[in-house]
Parts: C-alpha cells; structure tokens; sequence
C-alpha cells in the first residue's frame, strides 16, 4: 500500500467519474430520449437539470477529490476536508438509494447503461474503497462533519424550492405532484436519516482504523 499505488488508484477513480460525467452529459444533450419529446426543453435548461442531479453533484465532488490526491496523496486542508468527507457520504448514498429505489424504475441500454452503471456503482466503489485502503486519515472532525452536512441539506431545499417553482424535481420520491407530500416527507425523512447513519459511519472508521501512513498537515 505505497502511495504509488494510492495515487494511481485515485487517478483511476477521477478518470472514471469525469468520462462517466462527460458521456452522460452528451448523451442528454444529443440523445434521442429528448429529441423525441413533443416540447423538449431548451439546451440551458437541461444543462442545468444535469447539474441539479444529486448523482451529478456527488460525482463531481468525488472527481475533485481523487484529482487532487491523484497529484499527491498527502493532500490536506480545512475546506478540503469537508469536501472529501461530503463527497464519500454523498457517494455513497447515491449509490444505495439508487440500488433500491432508483434502479428497478430504470430499462437502460447501450451508452447510456454504461453511463449508469459508470455513476451510480463503479464511481462508488472507487471512492469506497480507496477512502477505505489509503485514506487519508484522521481527516473527520466534529466540525468538518458539520460543514459537510451543510450540502445534502443545501441541494435539498434548492431542489424542493425550485421544484415548487417550475414542476420538475430530479427524482420522482421527491416529487409531490407524483406521490404526494405524505410520501415525499416520509421518503425525505428516511434519506436524512440514513445521510446520518452514514456520516456517523464515516467518522467512526476515521477515528478506529489504522492511521493511514500519510502526514497530517493540518490540525482542527
């Protein structure tokens, strides 16, 4: 478990989650599922759409992270710190609530199965299991667990909010039109409570595990 071998896990991991971005990003630009609706909507707002998407935005985090340990696995930093812990949790989120809630409504093929599966199950792995081998750690404190919080509950109520504005939510659990306020607060209530399961989890493992054999430059 050199850092040679860290950083190349950690290149791969970016590699994956930028092409699988990329190719889902194309494939809702210039795919035919839009081309065939009656009103599809101009090419800002689905770009904006595509950006609303938790899967999206965990992805992303997960591509800035693994860059930046790609260049040197020793990296470290307050606002660095959160971003990591708030992109391993939202990873791995994206990846359960899609394997039992999300995943049975899907009949994909082709690219855009590829670019499914690339998001919501090899991408987590990745960041799973290179958080697990080669850390960094300790990273979790109080205080950054805190912080991270601040983005689940950010893209939350900006989902909602917009949502009740202009009728489209990303996920249909979230949708009150579709199921309902009584469904959508049961479901919402549910995810809150397991994003906390799984930051306890994260913190947890961070304080027990053997030390990953990097310098912590920063204290907090």
């Amino acid at each position: 478990m050199t850092p040679s071998y860290a950083r190349s896990w950690h290149a791969l991991t970016a590699l994956v989650a930028i092409a699988a971005l990329v190719l889902q990003l194309v494939l809702l630009l210039h795919g035919g599922q839009v081309l065939d609706e009656v009103d599809p909507p101009s090419t800002g707002i689905r770009v904006y759409r595509f950006f609303v998407y938790f899967t999206v935005e965990s992805n992303l985090l997960v591509a800035i992270a693994a860059v930046t340990l790609a260049l040197d696995p020793t990296h470290d930093g307050r606002g660095w710190r959160v971003l990591r812990l708030a992109g391993t949790v939202a990873i791995t989120v994206t990846a359960v609530v899609h394997f039992f809630l999300l995943r049975p409504l899907l009949d994909l093929d082709g690219l855009d199965w590829l670019a499914d599966k690339s998001l919501h199950m090899v991408v987590p792995a990745l960041a799973i299991i290179g958080w697990l081998a080669w850390g960094p750690r300790p990273r979790v404190t109080r205080r950054v667990v805190v912080l991270a919080l601040l983005f689940p509950i950010v893209w939350t109520a900006w989902t909602m909010l917009f949502g009740a504005v202009d009728g489209w939510y990303p996920y249909p659990f979230l949708d009150p039109d579709e199921k309902g306020w009584a469904a959508v607060s049961v479901a919402l209530v549910g995810i809150t409570a397991f994003f906390l399961l799984v930051f306890a989890a994260y913190a947890y493992a961070d304080r027990r595990m053997p030390v990953a054999p990097h310098p912590d430059n920063v204290r907090s």
